[in-house]
């Protein structure tokens, strides 16, 4: 004889078990190493809570700002080992791991916003596979303003740069600091304050931005406005939590993400302006670069350039002569 009651103990738990499934919460952490109030982060923070929105709560980033979560350097391998589902890289910080990655880091090769579009719009494929087979998806990509040099001193050729003590957060700033006779002192971003309050270093080049974020005014008091290339950070996802959504999920991450760097790109280009005029505000003193350290550097630019394609090889050439056929 059929029992009633466990019959209805069994439909409970079936209502149970798919109100539980209906309202299931995935969870992700995504690493950044810029402070909470820097463009890039307020845009993945603005992208966090539209994939909030999109999904019904179903899925919840957390933004952790900072390096509070991994150091620069260790997010990508954070992302690719599943240790954090998202992070936040700049490209050209792995370019010891292939080429393709020191492309963004490659002075004078693309110095506007629409040169650096074309650029990105001509390496993804590249960048895409790379990063796929390493079972990691990139989400968006969003510019910094283009670089430039902030020193000590007032300088007027790269002459007056031997010696210096230069951060160096890159291999492309790193190989710089060797073409120009500089120091190279490696030192990330969350570290650069303190380093210039004890004169660990006396020079870099960066963004605007990154200026006025870590109030490179009250140490160093020139910026050259070299505008020497736009580098991009990359916003990815370990491809095993990605492809673990639902449908509705991935879609609603796909249509966040097309809309965060839409709207990374436009405030890049805003910010530009902004951030020279901020810090002119606060005490230093924004040069046009003379046409000797425009030129010197552009020297720079060229040796890169080829060292550049002799180690992309094909791959690279078929890049660059994408680029400059867009």
């Amino acid at each position: 004889m059929r029992n009633p009651y466990a019959h209805a103990v069994v439909t409970a738990f079936a209502v149970l078990a798919f109100s539980l499934g209906a309202h299931a919460q995935t969870k992700w952490d995504l690493a950044n190493a810029y402070p909470a109030t820097n463009y890039h982060t307020e845009n993945i923070t603005q992208f966090a809570k539209d994939v909030d929105a999109a999904t019904g709560g179903k899925l919840k980033i957390t933004v952790h700002a900072n390096a509070s979560l991994f150091k620069a350097p260790e997010i990508k391998r954070a992302v690719q080992s599943g240790q954090a589902q998202a992070g936040e890289i700049l490209l050209a910080n792995y370019a010891n791991e292939n080429p393709i990655y020191a492309l963004d880091g490659v002075p004078f090769l693309a110095t506007t916003y629409p040169e650096a579009r074309k650029l990105y719009d001509a390496s993804k494929p590249a960048m895409d596979k790379l990063l796929a087979a390493q079972g990691i998806k990139v989400l968006f990509v969003v510019p910094w303003a283009p670089q430039g040099i902030y020193t000590k001193k007032e300088i007027g050729s790269v002459a007056d740069l031997r010696g210096i003590k230069w951060r160096a957060y890159s291999p492309a700033t790193a190989k710089i600091a060797e073409l120009i006779g500089a120091q190279p002192v490696q030192i990330q971003q969350a570290e650069l304050s303190a380093a210039m309050a004890t004169g660990v270093i006396e020079s870099y080049m960066s963004s605007g931005s990154t200026g006025y974020d870590t109030k490179t005014f009250e140490h160093i008091k020139n910026f050259y406005d070299t505008q020497a290339w736009i580098p991009k950070n990359a916003i990815l996802v370990n491809a095993k939590a990605f492809d673990a959504l639902d449908a509705a999920g991935k879609a609603a991450v796909t249509k966040a993400a097309a809309d965060a760097e839409a709207r990374g790109w436009k405030v890049a280009q805003e910010k530009n302006d902004e951030y020279k005029r901020l810090l002119a505000e606060r005490g230093m003193k924004v040069h046009k670069p003379s046409p000797k350290l425009d030129t010197d550097m552009r020297q720079v630019g060229g040796i890169m350039q080829a060292d550049w394609l002799k180690a992309a090889g094909a791959d690279g050439a078929a890049i660059v002569d994408a680029y400059k056929k867009k």
